[in-house]
């Protein structure tokens, strides 16, 4: 009867403290947006009913080589797998404070035997069931757990923005060496070209009818062409050895065939508005949750003013023979409860409060960095992407010009008309502008991967565990 009116104390005195817990309820800052982006003129924004981007982004480019390479970043990329055990971290950490709120009960056992000059041996056995709860009167346990949920989360959005950054520098990394294949295949075109003017002029010259002057001019582009194309050979292998370190693999280990195929068309990226961002990017999901997680921070300080209060309980058997241990006689068992407070730690607990304090204006400050970054980069593509897609008209028309020039000079120059040192400079000015075009179309779509990624690459918060 008396441990049935302690059981009711017990659970009506934390049910009449069950509301108390004691510090600041978390709000997220507000940081305004605005309307639209300032860079955006032309762009379609998407509505919700629109197509969005998806988790697999990178099949936008409809390249099957590009989409088995992209998928063994998840599986295979160790950067990605030490984000990932640090979220695995990060979720076991949660367990293990939300088993703190929650009674402990352990089991013991003991036997022993003891004589003294006086007396005869005696034994003593016992065994015992235990039971310690820490009563969360202040919410210290549970703002423990809710901080330890919103680094979990916070962890889980960094595993997701580690993710999709190895991914977007894959899929720019393997632009740029397809492009190179094209800018490679260019110059071996041109360089047999060069090789039939100098095999031509060669016979000239030895018959004496051209000057040598035409010959070394002609040795000097083929020369110098083949030395520009092995610039670009060391450049296509390290990108092929970057891919190969982005999907999980030794340099040895892998290789990309040269593909002479068409480029991928860069895809109609549709935007979401920019009060949108805050939940498609997970580096601000990220920093947000870590605002979260140093608000509780300060509750847990706070508590620290407040005394622990722990309830402790056993029961079991004790006896000195085993074969009655378990009988009514020898039942014994035990109820307390304890408190601990600090009377004077000298400003201890009150600086804890500040420290958490200040953490907290920290990490609000890095929320609101981290949106104006990812504002600043998005303006920054879209900037870029405008621009790019004028300068690679000019950039064609040029081209055109200058290969109409360089027809010109060789009909000229094959009547008679003109030296072979013009022959040659308009065919490498065409050659510059050939690869000026090839250049530009490696970095738009490098740019438009980029803006992908700064919209979030399809993330969103409600893939927070």
């Amino acid at each position: 009867m008396l441990k049935n009116k302690l059981s009711l104390a017990l659970c009506g005195l934390v049910s009449l403290f069950s509301g108390c817990t004691v510090g600041p309820s978390y709000q997220q800052p507000q940081m305004s947006t605005p309307v639209q982006y300032k860079e955006a003129q032309g762009w379609k924004v998407a509505n919700p009913q629109d197509q969005n981007l998806r988790g697999a982004w990178w099949q936008m480019y409809q390249d099957s080589t590009l989409n088995v390479l992209v998928e063994q970043v998840v599986l295979s990329n160790q950067n990605v797998a030490q984000y990932a055990a640090k979220y695995a971290q990060a979720a076991a950490l949660v367990g293990q404070a939300k088993a703190g709120q929650m009674p402990s009960v352990s089991v013991s056992t003991n036997a022993s035997r003891a004589q003294s000059e006086n007396s005869s041996p005696n034994n003593s056995l016992s065994a015992k069931a235990n039971l310690s709860w820490e009563l969360d009167l202040w919410g210290k346990l549970k703002r423990t757990t809710a901080e330890n949920k919103a680094s979990a989360q916070a962890s889980a959005a960094d595993l997701a923005n580690a993710t999709l950054s190895a991914q977007t520098t894959l899929v720019q990394d393997y632009f740029a060496l397809r492009v190179l294949d094209k800018r490679i295949a260019l110059y071996d075109q041109t360089i047999a070209t060069y090789q039939r003017y100098h095999k031509v002029l060669s016979a000239k010259y030895k018959e004496g009818i051209i000057a040598k002057s035409d010959l070394t001019q002609a040795e000097q582009s083929l020369y110098s062409t083949q030395s520009a194309r092995e610039d670009l050979i060391w450049q296509r292998a390290q990108y092929e050895h970057a891919i190969a370190m982005l999907i999980g693999k030794m340099p040895a280990e892998f290789n990309l065939p040269t593909h002479q195929g068409t480029l991928a068309t860069i895809p109609d990226i549709p935007l979401t508005l920019p009060s949108r961002l805050l939940e498609r990017r997970a580096d601000i999901a990220a920093a947000e949750r870590n605002l979260a997680a140093a608000n509780e921070t300060i509750g847990i300080a706070i508590a620290g003013y407040f005394p622990d209060i722990s309830l402790s309980g056993s029961g079991g058997y004790s006896g000195n023979r085993f074969a009655n241990l378990i009988s009514a006689q020898n039942l014994v068992w035990s109820l307390g409860a304890s408190a601990t407070q600090s009377i004077f730690d000298f400003g201890a607990n009150k600086a804890k409060v500040k420290q958490a304090q200040a953490a907290y204006d920290a990490a609000v400050a890095r929320y609101k960095q981290t949106i104006l970054e990812a504002m600043q980069g998005i303006e920054d593509d879209l900037a870029k992407t405008n621009s790019l897609a004028k300068e690679l008209v000019h950039t064609q028309q040029a081209l055109a010009a200058a290969s109409e020039t360089a027809r010109i000079k060789r009909n000229q120059y094959n009547e008679g008309m003109i030296d072979y040192t013009d022959v040659a400079s308009s065919e490498a000015t065409r050659l510059s502008n050939e690869q000026s075009v090839l250049q530009l179309e490696s970095i738009q779509l490098q740019n438009s991967v980029a803006l992908i990624s700064a919209l979030g690459g399809g993330w969103d918060v409600s893939l927070l565990p």
